[in-house]
């Protein structure tokens, strides 16, 4: 069916294109349950093509592909295709917020899951939000993962923007062949603009060969600086950390005499009363939805942050707040009510990173209750996200009039001061406002040091601002100390500003690098899909030679390509794993390949399946085929083994015909060239690859490893559950 729809949709030689067909066919799929008939009769759906048009009812189709096993049901190393195409466009959804709350925590949900079914346009998103601190702490090491990993998996714009981000720390070689691979992958982008990327990167690469260490921390630095107010405007991070858990710690500060404490316990009662009264049943009486909507409301109005609600729930608290919110708008032309600014206050809130809807929504809010401070700070907030300072510096002033010691109002001023840029010290006098009415353990007066920095570094001349920023930097570390438990470690961007101008480690940051982090390695997500893929084959393996009943159907298809026979290393170029192209089927003639195996195979039929690792600790699966059929237990038991190193001349890198995965083929078993054995790492760590590890799984007795920690990470991370088992 869902074939036969797509020949519709398309449109083929003997097949004319018809939409109503195609969502016929995919609506039979769709019965059946089949992921990609629900998938695509979503997509059809949403565009009201062959159907009505229903963003609803494909919002719903979307979610219950999403819903459906990732694996295929019957050919399970295959995706359930549909799946993950569904997990991607209800990141986008919630990203975007069509037809549902923006929300862009639940983007990144959805993101990460539609990524690790093997999603490259998941992949590209969430990394573009982990790159600008989008709903997420930003972190440009986890932004790099996975851009890698979309850009592997094909994507044009991650490729792009990986290069980006490798010139920008000085990784000219891989940023020219990421860039490159962008421009044969079609980015017109890319294209258009091909001959100034690599005039960027001659001039950056001259400009580190003449400069002095010292001139070049100082370029580093301004750069650096710059790059500042570059970063884009975003909602502050939500923390993941359960505020609720820490009710009985929080209480005991209140007692103390904490008042940030007591308003947290206070938001907490309020937000418990309202899930406790969502859970009642599953549908509410009216009265029960107005009593949910007030205690929501409370909670809003002492301490937002602690309003977690499930993502499953989200819905559902939409739904209910949308309904009273009705009722009010009708019923007596919508006299003004305690009730109605209370669903008005959640409806805000609720979609508080919708920020032109909700401006336009807080304009007769603000008319219709004056008095209201929590409309006006919601005001002032959403346009400081919009870029329009002056007027959310209006919206703050006029909250002031009515509540001129509120602490959000006075730290929204400021941020907006400084953003509006046009009188630095009104800015740092503000913050100084803020700080004196503030409690000394309020969230937010870290941060307000912080901030006053970075103007006096806007503001003043490097010899006028640099004591100021140190100071200030100092008073920030200081206040960071006075913070509840809950809000510790405490996360803010500008630290990753002020931090570098006294750590020393920042000047090495200037030159050119090859990222030879083993530990960013280690939980690099290419790396655990390849391992755990690894293993999971390994495993059906085991299971097959311990239950004779239980069989490993496998198949393999011939080279797409033959590559020249060179019995020699002579004259060969090194090549690594990472300047390998993996969209393209290749054979690099003329290179040799070391690699080091890191995980091995309990079979030889039909081919001999590793993990295999280069020097700059980039891993690949590797297949070897036809060799000696009498030989194939010496060599998985004996030369094939964890540690073992090897040369690999003219690889080729294959595109897997089922999974589109690449890998490293060997057809020629004489192209393989083993080194010494005394440059075998002995007793591997099976987790960090280290020599000598000395700790051995108590289980298989096979696995080795560094520390107890390496050993959880292998479990956890390399699911080595899969394989433990004795040969």
């Amino acid at each position: 069916h869902v074939v036969e729809g797509q020949k519709y949709e398309l449109g083929a030689i003997d097949v004319k294109q018809d939409y109503e067909q195609a969502a016929k066919y995919f609506a039979k799929a769709a019965s059946q349950g089949i992921a990609e008939g629900i998938y695509n009769l979503a997509r059809l759906t949403d565009r009201g093509l062959g159907v009505k048009k229903d963003h609803n009812l494909a919002l719903k189709l979307l979610e219950q592909a999403a819903a459906q096993p990732p694996q295929n049901p019957i050919f399970k190393q295959s995706p359930n295709v549909g799946v993950a195409e569904a997990e991607h466009a209800l990141g986008v959804r919630y990203f975007e917020g069509i037809t549902v709350r923006k929300d862009l925590s639940v983007a990144a949900y959805w993101y990460q899951r539609a990524a690790d079914h093997g999603n490259a346009l998941a992949a590209n998103n969430l990394g573009s939000m982990y790159l600008d601190g989008l709903a997420v702490d930003k972190d440009l090491e986890k932004a790099e993962q996975l851009l890698e990993l979309a850009a592997r998996r094909g994507d044009p714009l991650a490729m792009l923007t990986l290069a980006e981000l490798l010139l920008s720390k000085n990784n000219f070689q891989m940023a020219k062949i990421w860039y490159d691979r962008a421009c044969e992958a079609g980015n017109v982008v890319a294209q258009e603009n091909r001959d100034q990327f690599a005039k960027k990167i001659e001039e950056s690469q001259q400009f580190i060969s003449q400069c002095s260490p010292n001139k070049l921390e100082e370029a580093n630095a301004v750069e650096y600086f710059i790059g500042l107010f570059r970063t884009k405007h975003a909602p502050s991070v939500l923390s993941d950390h359960s505020y609720i858990k820490d009710y009985k710690m929080l209480s005991e500060h209140a007692n103390r005499g904490s008042i940030t404490a007591k308003q947290l316990c206070d938001a907490l009662d309020n937000f418990a009363q309202a899930l406790n009264i969502l859970l009642l049943s599953e549908s509410l009486t009216e009265k029960q939805e107005d009593m949910f909507v007030h205690e929501l409301s409370q909670c809003y109005r002492i301490e937002h942050i602690v309003a977690q609600i499930p993502c499953q729930l989200h819905k559902r608290v939409s739904e209910v707040v949308d309904r009273v919110l009705c009722r009010c708008t009708k019923e007596s032309n919508s006299i003004a009510s305690q009730l109605d600014e209370d669903v008005r206050l959640c409806y805000a809130t609720l979609h508080m990173n919708s920020y032109e809807l909700i401006d336009q929504f807080l304009a007769p809010c603000k008319q219709k209750y004056p008095k209201s401070i929590y409309f006006f700070l919601a005001s002032g907030a959403a346009n400081g996200f919009l870029r329009r300072p002056d007027i959310g510096l209006y919206n703050i002033n006029n909250g002031l009039e009515i509540e001129p010691d509120n602490c959000e109002l006075l730290y929204h001023k400021a941020v907006l001061l400084r953003h509006l840029g046009i009188d630095i010290d009104e800015a740092i006098k503000a913050y100084q406002t803020f700080l004196r009415v503030a409690p000394k353990d309020h969230r937010k007066v870290p941060e307000a040091y912080y901030e006053m920095a970075i103007c006096y570094i806007q503001g003043y001349t490097p010899n006028v601002a640099i004591d100021w920023v140190k100071k200030l930097y100092v008073e920030g570390q200081q206040a960071e100390k006075l913070q509840l438990p809950c809000f510790l470690p405490y996360k803010s961007d500008n630290i990753a500003y002020l931090k570098p101008m006294f750590d020393m480690e920042f000047v090495q940051n200037t030159k050119p690098v090859i990222d030879n982090n083993r530990k960013q390695r280690l939980t690099d997500p290419h790396r655990v899909e390849v391992i755990e893929k690894h293993r999971e084959w390994e495993g059906k393996t085991l299971q097959e030679k311990h239950n004779p009943g239980y069989t490993v159907i496998s198949s393999t298809l011939k080279p797409r390509v033959k590559k020249q026979t060179a019995k020699s290393l002579i004259g060969l170029k090194p090549i690594a794993l990472r300047e390998m192209d993996p969209t393209k089927d290749q054979v690099y003639n003329g290179y040799v390949l070391s690699v080091t195996i890191i995980d091995e195979t309990y079979s030889w039929i039909p081919s001999i399946h590793l993990v295999i690792e280069d020097e700059n600790f980039d891993c690949e699966r590797m297949l070897v085929y036809n060799f000696p059929e009498e030989q194939g237990e010496y060599l998985i038991s004996k030369l094939y083994t964890i540690g073992s190193k090897m040369d690999i001349i003219n690889p080729y890198l294959r595109i897997g015909a089922n999974d589109m995965k690449p890998t490293i083929r060997v057809d020629d078993f004489s192209s393989i060239v083993m080194q010494s054995e005394s440059e075998r790492i002995l007793n591997m760590c099976r987790y960090c690859c280290k020599a000598n590890a000395s700790k051995i799984c108590s289980q298989c007795q096979q696995a080795h490893y560094c520390s107890k920690e390496c050993q959880i990470m292998d479990w956890k991370l390399y699911k080595h559950k899969l394989i433990c088992k004795n040969k």
